[in-house]
């Protein structure tokens, strides 16, 4: 059996960090599926998802660790061509992953205690975002 529903956001960009996890367990509690996987997708080419604990220090450390890796001010071929100014959205977005899957068993996701899941937007301007929720099992 499949399920599939989706999670609209409207976020500010620049590695806006939003936890989306009380929404997908909202999803998982409409399915009938009991055992299976739970897939989320970010149509995009400048979002990502993943999990983290959800704490303020943790989420600027890895603010900081991206602007590291893909530092913001730092000419990148992108924008040269396209003028738009979010190079680095895209190459962190690429880091990143847009998709995400956590087991669903017994109608629980399988989250550790401190596990949150989050989309990150990496764009340099907010944008309306929609999540595609996945459940596929029995």
């Amino acid at each position: 059996m499949v399920f599939t529903k989706a999670i609209s956001l409207d976020t500010k960009g620049f590695s806006d960090i939003i936890d989306i996890t009380s929404s997908v367990i909202s999803i998982v509690k409409q399915s009938t599926i009991t055992s299976g996987l739970v897939t989320l997708f970010c149509p995009g080419s400048t979002g990502a998802l993943t999990t983290i604990e959800y704490e303020d220090g943790v989420l600027q450390d890895l603010k900081d660790a991206l602007e590291r890796i893909a530092p913001s001010a730092i000419p990148y071929q992108h924008d040269a061509r396209w003028g738009d100014g979010n190079g680095f959205s895209h190459v962190r977005a690429a880091l990143m992953k847009p998709s995400l899957s956590i087991p669903l068993v017994s109608r629980r996701l399988t989250l550790g205690t401190w596990q949150q899941i989050v989309f990150i937007d990496f764009d340099n301007r907010g944008r309306h975002r929609e999540i595609i929720v996945q459940i596929m099992g029995d």
